[in-house]
């Protein structure tokens, strides 16, 4: 007898499109990637024109429409099958757009406040508190998770390779969907 393997990389996407589904109508168009946006930049006072908030603007941009190419759609939304599609193809296909890097990239150069090139617990706390309304302690066992190598803050590269696995890893464990708002 054989067991199918769970595919957890369609079960995170299935969580990040419900968690995005703004208007909870079965669809994603660019209003709800603007809402993701929004969220950052709203959570850390951004302005408009602050470098910051054009850089993650930009990427959303980029991404809803290679999203909307991996899909193949001709209108401009997506259903839950259609964004789990794309993401695989997009997050796969770096000849325009790489997700991981572009998307990682971007957020943390949000989160990191203070601009040092780390994530400290307090800039943590102040994601989670502001951006995402999750005020537990759960939160910091995250923080944990995220900062592999133990120095007390999150490296870029601990960031960016959560990201990845968020899009990549079969791991159920991995820890990037907080980025979506899943703890």
């Amino acid at each position: 007898m054989t067991t199918a393997t769970q595919d957890i990389i369609a079960i995170r996407l299935e969580r990040t499109f419900d968690q995005m589904d703004a208007y909870q109508d079965g669809y994603l168009d660019w209003s709800d990637y603007q809402k993701l946006a929004d969220r950052y930049i709203q959570g850390y006072g951004l302005s408009r024109d602050d470098r910051r908030t054009r850089a993650l603007q930009t990427f959303c941009q980029i991404y809803w429409l290679e999203l909307l190419r991996h899909a193949g759609v001709d209108g401009d939304q997506l259903t839950k099958d259609e964004f789990i599609l794309a993401n695989r193809l997009a997050v796969i296909d770096t000849s325009r757009l790489n997700v991981t890097e572009g998307g990682g990239h971007a957020i943390f150069d949000i989160i990191d406040a203070d601009g040092d090139n780390e994530i400290s617990k307090d800039e943590f706390a102040r994601l989670m508190r502001d951006v995402w309304k999750h005020d537990s302690p759960e939160s910091m066992d995250l923080f944990m998770k995220l900062d592999t190598d133990g120095d007390g803050a999150i490296s870029r590269h601990e960031f960016i390779r959560a990201v990845r696995e968020h899009f990549l890893s079969n791991d159920p464990d991995a820890p990037g969907s907080i980025f979506f708002g899943h703890v």
